[in-house]
């Protein structure tokens, strides 16, 4: 089992930086996107669960911190969330999941035939693609849960 998972083709790219870190609220600056899901497409959303379990394995001893135990998977932060609930004047997310991604190091972004993109114009919020996203534990200043790292972007076409 892996905690990397590779989203399918009609991923879009939301609330995207990947031409410069943003900082939210003063905190370090990331670079990240809202990665939006169709809920028809099943075999990504299976493997991010997946990977979000195999994180939850991985990060036990992270997660247990100086308790007792380790808190159970249902109570506690996970990225994949529905669109419908959580964002349901949005259409971008209407019958879709989405995922959160950030990381502090600048990702690495290809059109269709693996080309490195140079034209930073090409990379907005809206674009459809797959992105590389690796799930792991978190536990720091009282919070817990299972966060996901961006690491490559594919685009495939354009978006509005």
């Amino acid at each position: 089992m892996t905690t990397k998972v590779i989203t399918g083709p009609n991923t879009r790219f939301s609330y995207l930086n990947a031409n410069e870190p943003k900082s939210i609220n003063g905190s370090t600056p990331k670079y990240s996107a809202s990665l939006i899901i169709p809920k028809e497409d099943t075999v990504t959303i299976n493997k991010i669960k997946a990977a979000i379990e195999q994180a939850y394995k991985e990060g036990e001893s992270k997660l247990k911190g100086n308790g007792k135990s380790v808190p159970v998977l249902s109570t506690l932060k996970t990225p994949l969330r529905d669109g419908d609930l959580e964002r349901p004047d949005d259409e971008a997310y209407k019958n879709a999941y989405f995922v959160n991604a950030n990381s502090p190091h600048k990702p690495g972004v290809v059109d269709g035939n693996r080309q490195e993109i140079i034209d930073t114009s090409e990379l907005y919020s809206g674009i459809y693609g797959r992105a590389s996203i690796t799930f792991y534990a978190f536990n720091s200043n009282g919070n817990k849960g299972i966060a996901c790292g961006l690491n490559n972007l594919q685009k495939l076409r354009d978006g509005e």
